[in-house]
């Protein structure tokens, strides 16, 4: 999947960039006080976008 697709799931779910780093960017829930790192990748493989789902503790995105 995109990573753009990603990250606009995130932010659906009222997730919050917290920061950039060097090679991740690292988001926030501030509903379950979760964070997660999205690569810097233009494609993130499925296991890899159900993973940071689960770490913010939202739905797990629907993959085409």
């Amino acid at each position: 999947m995109k990573r753009k697709e990603l990250i606009a799931w995130l932010v659906l779910h009222n997730c919050i960039l917290e920061r950039e780093g060097s090679r991740h960017s690292v988001y926030f829930n501030p509903e379950s006080r979760k964070s997660s790192t999205i690569p810097r990748h233009t494609e993130i493989n499925t296991y890899t976008a159900r993973g940071i789902c689960k770490d913010l503790e939202i739905p797990i995105i629907k993959i085409k």
